[in-house]
Parts: structure tokens; C-alpha cells; sequence
């Protein structure tokens, strides 16, 4: 599994409650383009709109030997989902107050571009700041560990 892009803000920004894997819908020059590992997906997020799930603001440049069949490189992508996916994650967008984050994009072992989407609620700062101090304990109590034998 190569990934493409990776969005290592969400986890920080997020709490990551479901994961899903979504197809995505590229042209030919995106595809190179993710290929050479050129993506960036730290602003971006998924919104279902009618039937449909499109990644929305990921910025995937333009190949450099794309000529006049270049792509627009912050357009709209469609992504595939099964229709009661679609439905559930529209529910939980629209009555919950959820965000769909995307996570990374890489490809599968069939060489088929694929995003890994989370359903997350955001994080408040005294939120951030707990992760923060948890995680530092975690490490210092596995630092004291070490040293003690």
C-alpha cells in the first residue's frame, strides 16, 4: 500500500470516531500526479450532497508533462461509496454536528487510488491540550521503564 498524502493534522484536530475507505474518481495526469506523491489534503474534507459523497479543497498539482489535458488541481472529486454508507454518513453530518476528514490517499494492492475517510468530532482546545499531556506521560512513563529495568 503506497500512500499519496497523508492529512496528520486531523488526528490532532479530531477525535476520529469511524473509519471508512472510499474510492475516488481521478483523470489520467491526477493519477500521475499522485503517484509522484505531489497530493495535499490538510484543508480538505468530504461532504455528501443529494446521493453523493465529493472530496472537497484537495489540492492534487498539475502533472508537469499534463499539456492542454492538465486537471484543475483544487476541483471537486467524487468519491464512491455504497448508497446506505452515503446515507449513514449524511445522517451523522446533518443531525450530529460530524465532519468528514479525510485521512490519507493512497493506493491499494490493485493499484486503485482509495481515501481513507473518518466521521470525527471536532476537538476543543482544553481537548488538544489533555491529548498533549496524555501522550507526554505516556512517553515519559515508558522512558522510566526503560531505565529501571
Amino acid at each position: 500500500m503506497k500512500v499519496a498524502a497523508e492529512n496528520r493534522k486531523a488526528r490532532h484536530d479530531y477525535f476520529l470516531e469511524e473509519h471508512f475507505e472510499a474510492g475516488i474518481v481521478l483523470t489520467g495526469t491526477e493519477v500521475k500526479a499522485l503517484r509522484a506523491g505531489q497530493a495535499t489534503i490538510a484543508e480538505s474534507y468530504a461532504e455528501v450532497t443529494g446521493d453523493e459523497a465529493w472530496l472537497i479543497n484537495a489540492n492534487i498539482p498539475e502533472w508537469s508533462h499534463g499539456n492542454r489535458f492538465n486537471h484543475e488541481p483544487r476541483r471537486p472529486r467524487k468519491l464512491l461509496l455504497h448508497g446506505r454508507e452515503i446515507a449513514r454518513l449524511h445522517g451523522a453530518v446533518a443531525r450530529e454536528g460530524r465532519t468528514l476528514v479525510p485521512l490519507s490517499i493512497y493506493f491499494n494492492e490493485r493499484g486503485r487510488a482509495k481515501v481513507e475517510l473518518a466521521l470525527a468530532r471536532g476537538k476543543k482546545l482544553h481537548d488538544k491540550r489533555a491529548t498533549e499531556r496524555d501522550r507526554d506521560w505516556a512517553r515519559e512513563k515508558a522512558r522510566l521503564m526503560r531505565e529501571r529495568g
